[in-house]
């Protein structure tokens, strides 16, 4: 954390904390995801940018695009009840659920016919070495 305030923290020192480069951070600010201050011509970010890149980074890691892991923080902002960001959250969770029951589908499917020939290829190996061991 900045020394001169608890609150808020520098780029760097996101990135570091966050395990991402600086040049994320600033591509974040250019989508409009998160917004810095400025202290001394310094970016500095509060808690809540600090809680908006976590969210992005979850989202990301969920497989959701920017702009719906946009959509679904600025919904925040527009109502802090929170019930429409809960209902597009869970739109797009089921939504990612659905993809994510087809690639597991997918892989299945992958993993039978890679095992298949496995086996063939284990069955014409065992062949042709027999055929060059001698008899007797």
């Amino acid at each position: 954390m900045s020394e001169t305030n608890k609150n808020t923290w520098t780029i760097s020192e996101l990135a570091n904390e966050l395990n991402i480069t600086t040049r994320t951070i600033r591509y974040y600010e250019e989508v409009g995801l998160v917004e810095p201050q400025y202290q001394r011509g310094q970016r500095v970010y509060g808690g809540r940018e600090r809680a908006r890149l976590k969210l992005i980074l979850r989202g990301k890691r969920l497989g959701f695009s920017l702009a719906e892991i946009k959509e679904m923080i600025d919904l925040y902002d527009e109502d802090p009840t929170e019930k429409e960001q809960l209902k597009r959250a869970i739109a797009y969770g089921e939504r990612r659920l659905r993809e994510i029951d087809e690639m597991i589908k997918e892989l299945y499917i992958i993993h039978e016919e890679i095992s298949e020939y496995h086996q063939e290829f284990l069955n014409r190996l065992m062949v042709l070495e027999a055929k060059e061991r001698p008899v007797g």
